[in-house]
């Protein structure tokens, strides 16, 4: 004999969260066309804008009323390097220090071993990092060195947007300068 357990019809059933159970009626809702298509044209336009705006490129306006580090030039033309490709980058920063720097940055710049990223430049986020063989960080002993060095760069190279980082020779960070 098989024993069925009765249900007991006096106990209501559990109550059920919304979302389980039996389906609701209602049909799922509609978007109209008119709106599907509105947004989609608001996306067109403004991928145009968008697009409008990074080919403009932009105007290289010479009142430039930025608070970015200068060099104060003496000279009516500025400094540049020169281009000797047959040299490396740290020799012909070191002879644009020989000719145009100070006594104290060109004692500096005799410590410089490697420089890279100096000869590409496209104004835009330029990168330059200048390695010495100094030693103790940006809290050590030479940081007022790494500094003329970082200035010394800023007065032979030009860049829109170009920051020059210089290092110690354990890859740490002396100090660094836009230019």
């Amino acid at each position: 004999m098989t024993q069925q357990h009765p249900q007991q019809q006096d106990q209501p059933h559990p109550p059920q969260q919304p979302g389980y159970g039996a389906p609701a009626h209602q049909p799922p809702k509609k978007r109209s066309v008119g709106k599907i298509a509105g947004l989609g044209c608001a996306g067109v336009i403004a991928l145009f804008v968008i697009a409008g705006v990074a080919t403009s490129g932009g105007s290289a306006d010479s009142n430039d009323a930025s608070s970015k580090d200068k060099a104060v030039t003496a000279d009516s033309k500025p400094k540049k390097a020169e281009p000797a490709d047959d040299k490396p980058q740290a020799e012909q920063f070191r002879a644009c220090v020989a000719k145009n720097g100070t006594d104290t940055e060109k004692a500096a710049v005799e410590h410089v071993t490697k420089v890279t990223g100096a000869d590409k430049r496209n104004d835009i986020l330029d990168s330059a990092e200048v390695f010495t063989d100094f030693t103790g960080g940006l809290m050590g002993p030479h940081q007022g060195e790494g500094k003329l060095i970082a200035s010394a760069f800023t007065s032979c190279y030009e860049s829109e947007n170009g920051l020059v980082t210089v290092y110690d020779k354990d890859g740490e960070l002396l100090a660094n300068a836009n230019y």
